[in-house]
């Protein structure tokens, strides 16, 4: 089994805990974080991250989501809730919507790799194929058996083999992407997935209906 990680320990260690779980007292509808964000995250530069955005990055309302790919519940959101969102607020710029990437673990950042690997233009793109995919290759099995898997949504988004494992390779912007994580999370107190943030406050996982309410309000303000 190919090891995809490139100092794998180093980036690993930046993450407590192991594979996503529940845990109580979590809101319901949402995975808690396996842990707290590493003091030393703010000394990286990750000036060189970019921002996955969609919409109108000047509408008046700008939705952030915190999401990781192995979290059932985020799947759930991006295949209910967020497609309405996406016809009714975001493809119409009404909001901009953006999307950050939480690591619970190195499948999750094995995704997220992946998703970046094409640029901005696909990311969305992958992204959906990847949370649509989700109880197939985060159930896989093995570590090579996901991996696999996951290399089979990029081949099916466009991307080569050698891009992929390129990408997958690249152990310097994984542990950038993992600093990023966790000067965000520490920013907006995320604690738990999905969560977002409209304009400036904090909001656990919710149904299109509250979202809607929530989104008009603010687009009248």
């Amino acid at each position: 089994m190919n090891k995809i990680l490139p100092a794998g320990a180093v980036a690993l260690a930046l993450i407590a805990g192991g594979a996503w779980y529940m845990t109580q007292g979590a809101a319901p509808g949402t995975t808690a974080l396996p842990g707290a964000a590493n003091a030393q995250a703010s000394d990286v530069d990750t000036s060189s991250v970019i921002e996955m955005i969609e919409g109108n990055a000047d509408a008046s309302v700008q939705v952030i989501e915190y999401a990781s790919y192995t979290c059932p519940h985020c799947a759930s959101f991006h295949e209910n809730t967020y497609k309405q969102l996406k016809a009714d607020y975001i493809d119409t710029g009404k909001i901009g919507f953006t999307f950050r990437e939480v690591y619970f673990d190195k499948f999750g950042m094995w995704a997220s790799m992946i998703a970046r690997c094409d640029g901005p233009e696909k990311f969305f793109g992958v992204t959906d194929l990847m949370m649509k995919g989700q109880s197939t290759w985060a159930r896989a099995g093995s570590e090579g058996a996901i991996a696999d898997e996951l290399r089979k949504v990029g081949r099916l988004a466009g991307m080569d083999s050698e891009q992929i494992d390129a990408c997958l390779t690249d152990g310097d912007k994984l542990q950038t992407l993992v600093a990023w994580y966790q000067q965000n999370v520490t920013e907006h107190d995320i604690s738990s997935t999905p969560s977002f943030i409209i304009n400036g406050e904090k909001y656990s996982n919710m149904s299109y209906a509250d979202f809607k309410v929530i989104l008009d309000e603010k687009l009248a303000e």
